[in-house]
């Protein structure tokens, strides 16, 4: 089962590379990783998107505790939560397919970040199935490039993640 995971520890050097260390020691895959500093510069949130049964999971979060550098550990998928991901993608714009083009990036309710005579680059924002969904709707020819950040998460209403 999928699991997002989010972390809050210390904003200091080498404590990213000990948390995905700890991931590929065990042999755990990491299918996203995003961080970045919160509003206390001393600390930074990780979500981590894993998959695993609950006992991996458990174990997982339990070996997370143990390092020095950690703070806290949240399974987000125990709760409600919210889950969003940021995707780039430069497609092809060319003559008649600029408008078509335009139509889906609507639809999506994406932006348009960047135009040439020849491209588009879209900014899409939402859960993973709906930037799946986006790409399944282009045709794979019209496609250039893919950047996508991974998922970040927040517990829904009062659930917070802070020391």
């Amino acid at each position: 089962m999928r699991h997002a995971i989010s972390v809050l520890l210390e904003n200091e050097a080498g404590a990213l590379s000990r948390v995905v260390g700890l991931f590929s020691a065990r042999g755990y895959n990491i299918e996203t990783l995003t961080v970045a500093p919160t509003e206390d510069a001393t600390l930074s949130r990780m979500t981590v998107v894993t998959s695993g049964s609950d006992d991996v999971i458990e174990q997982i979060t339990k070996h997370l505790n143990r390092l020095v550098e950690v703070v806290k550990v949240v399974d987000l998928t125990e709760a409600p939560h919210i889950e969003r991901e940021l995707m780039l993608i430069k497609v092809r714009a060319v003559g008649k397919e600029r408008e078509e083009m335009k139509r889906m990036v609507d639809i999506f309710r994406g932006h348009i970040v960047d135009v040439t005579d020849k491209t588009y680059t879209v900014e899409l924002t939402g859960d993973k199935s709906k930037l799946d969904a986006f790409i399944e709707a282009l045709d794979r020819a019209s496609i250039l490039e893919t950047v996508r950040t991974g998922s970040c998460g927040v517990g829904r209403g009062e659930r917070v993640l802070k020391i």
